[in-house]
């Protein structure tokens, strides 16, 4: 087999939840170009469909399923959908996530409860279902992005940092877990990306991002195409070898 075919992607089917914007649509364009049908699944039909057909207009494969991943009964309704439309699922991309800022102390039980719902007990739903459709089928790559802040803890971002550890060791967990059913499952952990979630925020902060600047030795924040490389890998045979880990993809941002 040569170096290349080890990220090719034909025949697979990748679930990409949150793939409708952000750092989820550019690994949903990046899955689908090394050959996989990709299935765009978020909460907004509207933003899916739009996404899922910048996909196909690329001579790609895609679909969009809406989808809850706060109920198991949404996140159940997805995967049977996809098994009817494409007959598998090889992949799983969680790229589904919210933030809310402030010092630790002013958190509310509101802003936690969300955070905890989507970003950690959501994930585990997601991991959880299409889980025990891969271990029936003994194969399967689970990719969750996590964030560089579940090692490199910065100021106002603390409630969503203890979501995303809890992700990158839920993400080891599963990985020893369901390396007996030929399963593997790892995460990226980003440094600050201008994406939808954060661009007004960092808009009306602009010392915060001269700050976040400042903390990556490379000297920029992230771009969503920046982790598409590490997602194709590890959810390619490329990785065969390696489940359980967090890759930090923070132009250096943990080293300091």
């Amino acid at each position: 087999m040569g170096a290349l075919e080890l990220f090719d992607l034909s025949g697979k089917v990748a679930i990409v939840a949150g793939g409708s914007r952000g750092i989820g649509f550019a690994i949903a364009e990046g899955l689908a170009s090394a050959g996989a049908t990709v299935v765009v699944a978020n909460s907004t039909p509207d933003q899916g469909e739009r996404a899922a057909a910048a996909i196909r207009a690329q001579g790609k494969e895609a679909l969009a399923i809406p989808f809850d991943i706060r109920q198991r009964v949404s996140v159940e309704a997805l995967v049977a959908a996809t098994l009817k439309a494409c007959g598998r699922i090889d992949i799983l991309v969680n790229a589904i996530g919210v933030i809310r800022r402030g010092p630790i102390e002013e958190v509310s039980e509101t802003d936690w409860d969300t955070m905890m719902g989507i970003n950690l007990r959501g994930a585990f739903l997601l991991c959880q279902v299409v889980g025990r459709e891969m271990i029936g089928r003994k194969q399967g790559k689970i990719l969750n992005i996590s964030s560089n802040v579940s090692q490199v803890l910065q100021p106002h971002r603390g409630a969503y940092a203890i979501t995303k550890a809890g992700l990158s060791h839920l993400t080891r967990v599963l990985g020893l877990e369901w390396a007996p059913h030929g399963i593997t499952v790892n995460a990226i952990a980003p440094a600050p990306t201008i994406t939808d979630l954060n661009r007004k925020f960092f808009e009306d902060n602009p010392k915060d991002l001269e700050a976040r600047k400042r903390s990556i030795p490379l000297g920029r924040l992230g771009a969503p195409a920046d982790y598409v490389g590490a997602a194709i890998f590890l959810a390619s045979r490329a990785s065969d070898f390696v489940t359980g880990q967090t890759y930090f993809v923070d132009g250096g941002s943990n080293l300091i």
